[in-house]
């Protein structure tokens, strides 16, 4: 299958009410795991992917050891694949696009590219996200941009989110401008905040699955919805779990 062609079957599984289940994996071993489950597409987290090698979150794994691990993944199995690419590695747009374009290189058909400022505070200005997902964007016009907005998750008071719609809603304007392909709203985890979202915006929205189950995302419209973290926090109490019960 050629590289557009797997890019528009992955774009093509995000369908509102009917959302892709993406159970994120970390390396090529939990990848054939959830392929050998039954599973239409895959995808990182970043968390998980830096934690197994030993780093933390916030782009402090190697880029070049990031797409070593994804080309484990691409060169094992058939199915699409989504990287969790974070800010990009960079903060000049050119070195965003030359960075990403090595993504697409491996065989990655997805990113999801987020609007966090990494090793700072906020969220970078709408204006300059724009240019940033354009950049992205400039790498490949068959690459699914999973454009990711953090002000929910930056707001720990969820009674505070209805409040943050009108500036979400801007984002999603915005980032579908710039050539994003989806819009991921982490950390909201009101169902009748994502309907409105999925309603107002033409994007397929993506949530996380943290406090939220399969049939209200499908009630509300979603299109993908991805379990981050979870898959390896679960594994890891898992593996120690069987180690105690032997001691």
């Amino acid at each position: 299958m050629t590289y557009a062609a797997k890019a528009k079957l992955f774009a093509d599984l995000h369908v509102p009410g009917d959302p892709l289940v993406l159970y994120n994996i970390w390396d090529a071993g939990t990848a054939r795991a959830v392929a050998d489950a039954g599973a239409h597409a895959l995808a990182t987290g970043s968390w998980s992917v830096a934690e197994a090698q030993g780093y933390r979150d916030g782009e402090e794994i190697p880029l070049e050891l990031l797409l070593t691990l994804c080309a484990r993944i691409t060169a094992t199995q058939h199915l699409p694949l989504s990287v969790d690419f974070e800010g990009g590695f960079a903060s000049a747009p050119d070195q965003i696009t030359a960075n990403v374009a090595q993504v697409v290189a491996i065989g990655a058909v997805g990113v999801n590219f987020e609007d966090q400022i990494i090793g700072g505070t906020g969220v970078h200005d709408i204006a300059i996200q724009s240019a940033r997902v354009a950049a992205v964007r400039a790498a490949s016009a068959d690459l699914f941009v999973n454009a990711r907005t953090d002000l929910f998750l930056q707001e720990p008071d969820a009674s505070k989110h209805a409040s943050l719609i009108p500036e979400t809603l801007e984002r999603a304007a915005a980032y579908a401008q710039a050539g994003a392909s989806g819009f991921f709203v982490p950390g909201l985890r009101d169902p009748d905040l994502i309907a409105q979202i999925c309603q107002a915006t033409k994007l397929p929205v993506n949530v996380m699955m943290r406090g939220l189950d399969l049939a209200t995302v499908r009630a509300a419209g979603v299109a993908r919805a991805s379990y981050g973290p979870m898959p390896y926090a679960d594994a890891m109490q898992a593996l120690a779990a069987r180690f105690n019960a032997l001691t």
